[in-house]
């Protein structure tokens, strides 16, 4: 199965505007897609509930109860993206206390994935051993010595709790909640940090002034798609773009990358070429970021824009790791790049320090910490640099269409 929920859904408010079936989560290279298909039925709005769950198919069949409610696309999304990186002992955890506490609300199936994990489901009474331990490790927040596990009798463990008498019966095993208290982490408009795929940078983002009273930061990953980005800025309470602040909360670019780049004083400006650059850069291949790091040693630039433009153009440079003098370059070159045949018995009659000091200086090449690495494009280094061929409108991301 391919998606975690697949829903089909309607417009709350003019449900004559016909349904749609939508699979989650998203595909980022779907969500923009998504995103128009519900507003042509005059649903998906970032801000309202206006959603209405007509059916819906899930491993998770306690979800059924979400049938008949309202829910923006942006929450059936996170809550499949959440249940999505559950593992089975987790997906009981969930689907039992979600039967115990008889939740329909995504708000609060959304605060469950936050938190279940501190019951204890017993659900084979044939593996007590197995579910004492388990129950122990809950109590303990999932942090208990390899030792103190090991010498636990997890049967007797599992005998007491059994005793105890404060099981629930669910469909999926008998539910401890363990004191578990469904806090609403998830105020219902700004999500709480979850990082789900690969993405480079997560912002933080919020008004100027600091989230109004009772909302929280919202969170932005890029690369991000037009819809995302502006979806995260209005659950942010941000009315304007100079009303914006930023700050990065996590950040997996190339080494040199996000050591060239100011990344301490963001600002949305700097949106569409940060985020072309991360969709440029997440694609590429372990010896292709090797590659980056050089070139912007290389070109020695620390701007949003001009990063982006060499992540796009990587092909227009030769990069050979860890050669780093005209020595080293020459002999590669010789014996190595396919150039020449090389012949060993004449290894001594070589200058490969004199070959590779003239191909240096033919080709404008440099020596740094990654390697050698050369630019071989047709316009300047520079002018390739300043050229802005970002697709953007003048004003970068635009707000509105969503509320």
């Amino acid at each position: 199965m391919s998606y975690v929920i697949k829903a089909v859904l309607c417009s709350a408010q003019q449900p004559e505007y016909g349904e749609a079936t939508v699979c989650f989560p998203i595909p980022d290279a779907q969500y923009d897609r998504t995103a128009r298909l519900l507003e042509a039925a005059k649903m998906g709005a970032a801000l309202v509930q206006d959603c209405q769950v007509n059916e819906i198919d899930s491993f998770y069949r306690v979800l059924d109860s979400l049938k008949g409610t309202t829910a923006t696309m942006d929450e059936l999304d996170y809550l499949a993206k959440r249940l999505d990186s559950f593992c089975d002992n987790e997906a009981e955890q969930f689907q039992a206390m979600a039967h115990k506490l008889g939740i329909s609300d995504i708000k609060d199936f959304i605060n469950l994935t936050l938190c279940c994990e501190q019951a204890t489901v017993i659900a084979d009474f044939s593996k007590l051993e197995e579910a004492g331990k388990a129950h122990r490790m809950n109590l303990n927040g999932g942090a208990i010595s390899t030792a103190e596990l090991e010498a636990l009798d997890g049967r007797e463990e599992a005998l007491r709790l059994i005793e105890s008498g404060a099981g629930t019966i669910t469909p999926y095993g008998v539910v401890y909640d363990n004191g578990m208290v469904l806090k609403p982490v998830y105020n219902g408009q700004q999500f709480p940090e979850y990082l789900y795929d690969n993405s480079l940078l997560v912002l933080e983002v919020e008004p100027k002034a600091g989230p109004r009273e009772g909302q929280n930061p919202e969170y932005l990953y890029l690369p991000a798609s037009e819809h995302q980005i502006e979806r995260a800025l209005l659950r942010a309470g941000i009315d304007g773009f100079s009303d914006a602040q930023m700050r990065v909360d996590l950040q997996a670019l190339p080494e040199k990358v996000a050591e060239a780049l100011d990344l301490e004083s963001l600002s949305v400006d700097d949106l569409p070429s940060l985020n072309r650059m991360c969709g440029a850069i997440r694609s590429m291949t372990k010896a292709d970021l090797e590659k980056l790091n050089a070139v912007v040693l290389m070109a020695d630039t620390s701007g949003f824009a001009s990063i982006c433009r060499l992540a796009e153009n990587l092909d227009q440079f030769d990069f050979i790791p860890g050669v780093r003098t005209a020595e080293e370059y020459g002999r590669y070159m010789i014996r190595q790049s396919g150039y020449f045949e090389y012949d060993e018995h004449l290894e001594e009659f070589y200058d490969y320090r004199s070959y590779g000091e003239q191909r240096v200086q033919q080709e404008d090449g440099q020596f740094n910490e990654c390697g050698y690495v050369a630019y071989r494009g047709e316009i300047p280094l520079e002018e390739l640099m300043r050229e802005t061929s970002l697709e953007q409108s003048p004003q970068g991301p635009q707000m509105g269409g969503c509320l």
